[in-house]
């Protein structure tokens, strides 16, 4: 009996220390694994694109899988707006959007996307840390369902491109020049002389062949991707918007995800805008706007009068009543 009690003894420890690896371990075999959608209206070949995708790859490495990504271009998921609403009914989709379209929710934060408002990238580092702007944030998370990952991604300058030379505020008078639609979009392209008109970004180019509108305002890098020199002509460089983008999911499935995954979501989100962000202005915006001029035969328009653009976009703040806002902001970050 004592050699079989010893024997069993042999059998029984291996036996329960494999049991106790095996439960040990099986939380992690049956870890739940989450998936976003995520949506933009830009093309493949804008980098843009490339910038999400870096952000997908890193989020699924550093979550060893247990977070995607699926990127998609072109608004292949639909059009913003829809897009938008499904965020907040709390679907696990993403869309890079922009303070205009989130000021249609809460009015202050359009201001981002005003003229002359965010004028370089270490403003827009500034921004992050504005309380004000931080308050903006906590209303789109709590109150509309819009959970703002980053808004580190910076697009480029909006300038004027037209078939005629711009060179001041008078010289945009009774020019339909396309816009996105959304007030501050709509207000800051009327106060620096033009007449908005609202089109999908698909619908330009048609629109332009057909003269429904005389110009468009878009940053450097949106020209060749959509052939706009085909139909343009001048580059006026007013500079009048720095393009800050939002990078925006849904509050409620944000919540949801465990806290370390909810951490990387918004650190890897930052970290590629501000590269992407840099990358290009200090490097595309040069090469597309030599391309466009050198190649494409678009004119760059000389003697552009800043200052007056700038006088004139005042009119945009004040027209939405958030000229004391802008005030404040500026107060915060140390901008006169």
């Amino acid at each position: 009996m004592k050699r079989f009690g010893k024997f069993s003894l042999m059998i029984a420890v291996p036996l329960l220390s494999f049991l106790a690896i095996s439960f040990s371990t099986t939380p992690a075999f049956a870890q739940q694994k989450y998936v976003l959608k995520f949506n933009h209206v830009l093309g493949q070949k804008e980098p843009y694109h490339q910038g999400f995708t870096n952000w997908a790859k890193a989020v699924e490495e550093k979550t060893k899988g247990g977070l995607r990504i699926e990127v998609f271009h072109s608004a292949q998921l639909g059009v913003e707006e829809d897009i938008l609403e499904q965020i907040r009914a709390g679907a696990n989709i993403g869309q890079n959007t922009d303070s205009a379209r989130m000021g249609n929710y809460v009015p202050g934060i359009a201001c981002l996307n005003g003229p002359y408002f965010a004028e370089n990238l270490v403003e827009v580092g500034k921004l992050t840390n504005a309380p004000t702007i931080k308050g903006f944030l906590d209303e789109l998370a709590n109150k509309h369902g819009f959970k703002v990952l980053s808004f580190s991604w910076v697009q480029g300058y909006r300038h004027f491109f037209t078939n005629k030379p711009i060179r001041n505020p008078e010289d945009l008078k009774g020019l339909r020049i396309r816009t996105p639609p959304a007030p501050i979009w709509q207000e800051s392209v009327r106060s620096l002389g033009a007449t908005p008109v609202a089109l999908a970004f698909g619908d330009m180019y048609p629109a332009l062949q057909q003269k429904v509108m005389e110009g468009v305002e878009l940053v450097y890098n949106n020209i060749p991707a959509g052939r706009f020199y085909e139909v343009l002509k001048y580059v006026s460089e007013t500079r009048h918007i720095m393009l800050v983008n939002f990078e925006v999911i849904s509050a409620k499935w944000f919540n949801s995800l465990p806290p370390e995954y909810r951490k990387i979501l918004v650190e890897e989100c930052d970290k590629a805008g501000i590269e992407t962000s840099k990358l290009i202005m200090e490097k595309l915006e040069k090469e597309v706007k030599e391309e466009l001029t050198t190649k494409r035969g678009m004119v760059v328009v000389d003697n552009v009068d800043i200052p007056a653009f700038k006088k004139a976009g005042e009119k945009a703040y004040e027209v939405l009543n958030i000229a004391d806002v802008k005030k404040k902001v500026f107060s915060e970050i140390g901008k006169k």
